[in-house]
């Protein structure tokens, strides 16, 4: 997506200026901020079309920016982490990140990541307007809204489309390739647990609404993630 408007969060502020050269030659428009404080104040101030937030601030931590920010916007967020912290990663995804990113890393990874995420932000991810059904749970693609037996369930955008692709192909299992292919927009690696925690997240959400003990998201070694339960229908 050319000239979005783009916050960047970091405190090294030897890093803001290099991907604020490199994303502006690629035609980003860049705001940077240095710490949680002025992150926040940017983000009441300005309208940006995606957040990339360091965890590690002062101030605020990343997470609580993230924490304040899903209270009233839901702009696409990437996190960056320290490699190889987990817990990090894991608790992003919760509070709503759509993407993480290890430092260190190479700008063009940033950039794929980037636009993958603008792309499911503008509705560019193929999907049909039909409401989907499976026994209490309802998805409508068409304003995002997921509900079981009438109750809404709060889900983020990657949570959404990963449960509507699953809809979509009941009792049969979608692997982790096709799943991070089709929703996160990127090619999958065998360290790569992204989907994985995603579908963490969804079974936790689901757990509290589940009508039957029949329907969930089963693990099925070597294959992915497969809806079993009651039988999918589309209105």
């Amino acid at each position: 997506m050319a000239h979005a408007s783009v916050l960047l969060v970091d405190d090294d502020f030897e890093l803001n200026q290099m991907l604020s050269e490199y994303l502006s030659a690629e035609a980003f428009r860049i705001t940077t901020a240095i710490d949680g404080a002025d992150a926040l104040k940017r983000i009441a101030d300005e309208s940006f079309d995606l957040v990339i937030l360091d965890v590690m601030l002062p101030s605020h931590s990343g997470f609580d920016v993230l924490r304040d920010l899903r209270r009233t916007r839901s702009v696409p967020v990437i996190m960056l982490t320290a490699r190889g912290e987990d817990n990090d990663r894991i608790l992003g995804f919760e509070l709503g990140a759509d993407d993480y990113l290890s430092k260190p890393f190479n700008p063009k990874e940033l950039l794929v990541r980037m636009r993958a995420v603008l792309r499911r932000a503008n509705g560019d991810a193929p999907s049909s307007s039909r409401e989907l059904a499976f026994g209490g749970l309802r998805l409508d693609p068409a304003i995002l809204e997921a509900s079981v037996d009438g109750n809404p369930v709060h889900l983020t955008g990657v949570e959404f489309r990963v449960l509507e692709l699953l809809m979509r192909t009941p009792g049969r299992a979608q692997s982790r390739e096709f799943l991070t292919e089709h929703v996160l927009g990127r090619n999958f690696s065998a360290y790569d647990r992204s989907i994985d925690t995603h579908i963490s997240n969804l079974r936790r959400k689901l757990a509290g609404h589940k009508r039957n003990a029949g329907m969930g998201i089963r693990s099925i070694r070597g294959a992915g993630y497969v809806l079993t339960g009651s039988d999918t229908r589309r209105r």
